[in-house]
């Protein structure tokens, strides 16, 4: 059901939600979207250029991010803008990571949509920095 409104306030707090990764979510991914860089499959190779193991896509984790936005406002359709800048990779061992996404709703305008400020962490670091999304309520 979609967000009203008149049940949205400044300051409301969406999650932490916690969206585990793993090297099968990494390889789906790059399968959907067409990404086969092997820095996010072959562990080996990711080594070889200086990473400590395989990443997730930063595309992957932006969509995640965006998914708890859009499961929060009950309708994908109702995420108008969602802009972010990648600050840090998710690194993806063998037995998998996870990402803690958290948002605060930091404005409400006249016509019905709320600003969230998104945040994202993996492994106690920010992977993404200025995570903004606007989303339109009922």
């Amino acid at each position: 059901m979609a967000r009203s409104r008149h049940d949205v306030s400044v300051g409301e707090q969406i999650g932490p939600v916690t969206v585990p990764v793993g090297r099968d979510t990494l390889v789906a991914y790059a399968n959907a979207s067409g990404d086969q860089n092997p820095i996010h499959q072959d562990e080996e190779f990711a080594r070889s250029v200086g990473l400590p193991d395989v990443i997730a896509h930063g595309m992957w984790t932006m969509g995640a991010a965006s998914t708890v936005v859009a499961d929060w406002v009950g309708d994908a359709g109702r995420v108008e803008q969602f802009r972010t800048r990648f600050t840090s990779m998710v690194v993806v061992p063998r037995d998998g990571a996870e990402v803690e996404i958290s948002a605060a709703v930091k404005g409400l305008d006249d016509d019905g949509r709320a600003t969230l400020h998104v945040t994202a962490t993996a492994e106690g670091t920010k992977v993404l920095g200025r995570c903004v999304a606007v989303v339109r309520l009922d």
